[in-house]
């Protein structure tokens, strides 16, 4: 780039600035710059880019600046694609971006977008279409833990751009579980399929252990089942055990590993936690029931008191009823001996403070 600073007057030990950016913010806060005593100069800039120019003595003394001037540049069309960064990963689709070779492309820009599996050793290639200063690409049909090289350039062959991606792993299987038994253990853990709808069932599951006593990582096998056996563990050694979908490829686009501890210290002790669990099961049964009995007798007799009470209450309101106290005593009969006087009637006496009740 050619600056000519001819306009200006020219003094004998004047040293002038050039102070360029590619917008008004970076002119004014941390522009590039050079400096000469002559009334031009070059500087080397990008090709592909937009620059504002000004110029201001700076020695022996700061002088003002002059207005700025927009230079763009002659566009480069051999240049690579522009921050390649994927925007989002997905474990089957993947969403990348980029912008082009320069600002604002005045005709539509033509890319070649190659995608190289690193684990299957396949390529595949895709061409992308558009006038945009920034795009947006999703490319789909990847694989669950996948590895990915992604190579960006113009139809023009020109200068590439690469990234390089891992798309997201399978899930770990929930509910991993363990049942002990006499003398091994089961695994058990729902099916991965019930929340991964790209697992097969037939690509089955790896079981791997730990023994934290050897310090040591075995391999136990694979299974399509969701439950795996596992005998001959010794007394004393804490073991974790994993289970995740079966790796392919050589051990790759493994899945996500449900990691579960056990300890063979807690074997000795499951018959009698056994029983001492049945025992507070019992208890558990037991107790509650017997209270209902309790309330349900104290409700009863309360219940039988309370009538009682009313009976006596009723019995003492009718004898005085026939209260007669000229005989000092209630006299009742049943009603067919009405009017009859019969020395056999039922009597009741003693309704005195001092007398009993008696009934004869």
């Amino acid at each position: 780039m050619f600056i000519n600073s001819s306009l200006f007057h020219l003094y004998p030990g004047q040293i002038y600035g050039i102070f360029y950016a590619t917008s008004f913010l970076e002119l004014y806060r941390n522009p590039s710059n050079a400096t000469t005593a002559l009334h031009n100069m070059t500087v080397i800039v990008n090709r592909d880019e937009q620059y504002l120019f000004l110029v201001r003595v700076i020695s022996p003394y700061q002088g003002p600046p002059s207005d700025y001037i927009v230079v763009k540049m002659i566009p480069d069309n051999r240049l690579p694609p522009r921050h390649l960064h994927a925007v989002h990963l997905s474990k089957t689709f993947a969403i990348i971006k980029w912008e082009s070779p320069y600002d604002s492309p005045d005709q539509d820009m033509l890319y070649a977008v190659a995608v190289k599996d690193l684990i299957r050793k396949t390529d595949r290639n895709y061409k992308v279409k558009t006038r945009n200063s920034t795009v947006e690409y999703t490319i789909k049909k990847l694989d669950p833990g996948g590895r990915y090289h992604i190579v960006i350039q113009l139809g023009n062959m020109s200068k590439e751009a690469s990234l390089k991606i891992n798309t997201v792993s399978l899930a770990a299987p929930d509910a991993l579980k363990i049942i002990p038994e006499n003398d091994h253990i089961l695994l058990f853990w729902k099916s991965l399929a019930l929340k991964e709808s790209k697992f097969n069932e037939t690509r089955g599951y790896e079981v791997r252990m730990f023994d934290s006593g050897t310090n040591t990582t075995s391999y136990l096998g694979n299974t399509t089942e969701n439950v795996f056996k596992v005998s001959h563990l010794k007394a004393g050694h804490n073991y974790s055990f994993t289970v995740q979908a079966r790796c392919l490829y050589s051990g790759q686009m493994c899945g996500e590993p449900a990691t579960l501890l056990y300890s063979e210290l807690e074997r000795d002790g499951d018959a009698s936690a056994s029983l001492l669990g049945k025992s507070k099961d019992v208890a558990a049964i037991v107790v509650p029931v017997l209270f209902l009995l309790l309330v349900t007798v104290g409700v009863g007799f309360v219940v039988l008191y309370m009538r009682h009470r009313r009976l006596q209450n009723s019995f003492t309101a009718f004898a005085n009823s026939h209260y007669n106290s000229r005989l000092g005593s209630a006299v009742f009969s049943s009603g067919d001996d009405l009017g009859d006087e019969d020395d056999e009637a039922a009597m009741i006496t003693g309704f005195s403070d001092d007398v009993p009740m008696v009934i004869a």
